[in-house]
């Protein structure tokens, strides 16, 4: 259960305890709960997903594409996108690069929504890493996107 590397052993399963921790964490604590709560809409995770996909964009998406970011299929997006345009969060706008397509895009009330949630978001893990360095920060943050997208693959390949 070792990974020997030239610098060092480095257990694997000390990593386990590490993940469990978080994800309890993560759980316990509510932050998802507390951040969709901030919002002032009842939104559930899903829901939260694509609003703050659209607003990580900084402008307009196919479905298919905040499908693919988001990691689930298209109908599924579609559904949600239909909500959340009921709602007037978020609204669809012609592809300018194609007649026949629609784009989605937030509406000021869904930019809204999408900020609350990530100030309540990023303040707690911004304040978690209050005390890291600059380079801890972008350290951890460049190792923990490679972890997340090594995962990914791997358990995708698993699946298949």
């Amino acid at each position: 259960m070792t990974d020997t590397a030239d610098d060092g052993e480095f257990d694997l399963l000390a990593i386990l305890p590490r993940l469990s921790q978080l994800s309890t964490v993560l759980n316990r604590s509510r932050l998802i709960e507390r951040a969709s709560e901030n919002t002032g809409l009842g939104l559930d995770r899903p829901a939260l997903g694509v609003l703050v996909t659209l607003h990580m964009s900084g402008g307009t998406m196919r479905i298919g594409e905040i499908a693919r970011r988001m990691q689930v299929v298209g109908p599924h997006i579609t559904r949600q996108v239909n909500e959340l345009e009921r709602r007037d969060l978020v609204r669809r706008v012609p592809d300018p690069d194609d007649k026949r397509a629609r784009l989605a895009e937030l509406t000021p009330a869904g930019a809204g929504a999408a900020g609350r949630y990530l100030e309540t978001t990023l303040g707690v893990l911004g304040d978690a890493l209050a005390g890291w360095s600059t380079e801890d920060r972008r350290t951890f943050g460049r190792l923990l996107d490679r972890f997340a997208a090594d995962l990914t693959a791997r358990l995708g390949a698993l699946d298949e």
